[in-house]
């Protein structure tokens, strides 16, 4: 199948959210089936793995709330997920956890979120609050942690479920099309760059230039950073030059000048050398994504010795989300999206997997505007 050409990028001014509210409307009538998309059988992108389908509308478990989705940014996990890359680990999964909503009805027992509260749902979907990484403050490596999209069904839908304690609050006044990249892009890019030890003023190589990729450079840049990118595609170079990078190369070009701190989005485990050899003596690389093909040998004297860091970035935390949206609302980013509606989530995959999005693609299910 020859996916047909993404639509054009859409670019509005800044967006963010800054607090929360519910909504000035009521709270549509929930129907009892919705169309939603599953991962039947794991493959590449050509192969159809993610099928349409029409499915009850779920019911909020204890200390749920069932939303209502107004959008879902589309991530490259759900592509890893929909190839197999990503063992499912359940069958007929709903991808998707960028995702922006109402509530529409809550269990008993969730209080805190009423009936028309708009709010984002991301990767994480709960912990069990009680292992010794809940109690230190790194639920991100809790081995009870669950994922939304992958142990439960996601965003690809009309309606999804969520426990209230790891839902976002949001605002009502901003388009959803531009506040769902930051649910997962926006929050895994602000822990890839905390984690990428990047020194006040530094100089930082972005390897891959996607989604998450665009909003962190906006961030770094914000904070004083030089930033340089490194990627392959042509468009998302004048993407980076436009939004401030300082330089733009081809993925697997040495940068400028040496690098102080790299991270590297790309699945690409052929650029892990080549990004530690652009860094400074100290300078620290970290891998942001949840897959990375094969990492060649390393040699020890290029590419470590002089106390340079290799460091893998798992999930977030609940912190980190809170702090990356309060971090957003003082700078706040462009962000750049193309729409899709609901109906096109399959073809929004495979243009994702072509390289032919620019910044986020979002499905928009058929209650929301394009």
């Amino acid at each position: 199948m020859t996916p047909a050409e993404p639509p054009s990028p859409s670019q509005e001014p800044p967006v963010i959210p800054a607090g929360s509210g519910p909504s000035a409307h009521r709270p549509p009538v929930i129907p009892s089936e919705m169309d939603a998309w599953v991962v039947t059988h794991p493959g590449p992108i050509s192969s159809r793995p993610l099928r349409p389908v029409r499915v009850p509308v779920p019911s909020p478990g204890p200390g749920e709330v069932l939303v209502r989705v107004e959008a879902c940014a589309v991530c490259r996990t759900d592509l890893h997920l929909a190839e197999g890359d990503l063992r499912p680990r359940r069958p007929r999964t709903t991808p998707g956890h960028e995702v922006v909503g109402r509530v529409v009805s809550a269990a008993p027992d969730a209080v805190r979120l009423t009936p028309g509260t708009r709010v984002g749902v991301a990767w994480l979907r709960s912990t069990c609050g009680r292992c010794r990484y809940c109690l230190r403050g790194a639920e991100n490596l809790c081995p009870g942690s669950t994922y939304t999209g992958w142990d439960a069904d996601g965003g690809y839908a009309e309606y999804l479920t969520v426990p209230e304690d790891f839902a976002y609050p949001l605002p009502g006044d901003v388009p959803a099309e531009k506040l769902a990249p930051l649910l997962c892009a926006g929050i895994i890019g602000y822990r890839a760059l905390l984690r990428s030890d990047l020194p006040p003023g530094g100089r930082l190589g972005i390897y891959g230039f996607g989604a998450s990729a665009h909003l962190t450079a906006q961030l770094a840049l914000a904070q004083g950073a030089t930033v340089h990118v490194l990627t392959r595609s042509a468009k998302a170079r004048e993407l980076a030059v436009a939004l401030g990078a300082a330089s733009a190369g081809g993925a697997a070009d040495a940068p400028p000048e040496p690098l102080d701190s790299a991270i590297l989005f790309a699945p690409a485990g052929e650029l892990v050398p080549v990004a530690l050899a652009a860094l400074e003596r100290g300078g620290t690389l970290a891998v942001a994504g949840i897959h990375l093909s094969d990492i060649p040998p390393l040699t020890y004297q290029r590419h470590l010795f002089q106390e340079r860091t290799l460091r893998s970035v798992t999930a977030n935390t609940r912190a980190d989300g809170r702090a990356y949206l309060e971090l957003a609302t003082l700078h706040p980013p462009r962000v750049t999206t193309v729409p899709y509606r609901l109906a096109e989530a399959d073809r929004a995959l495979a243009d994702l997997a072509g390289d032919r999005v620019e910044g986020a693609a979002v499905l928009m299910p058929s209650h929301s505007a394009l």
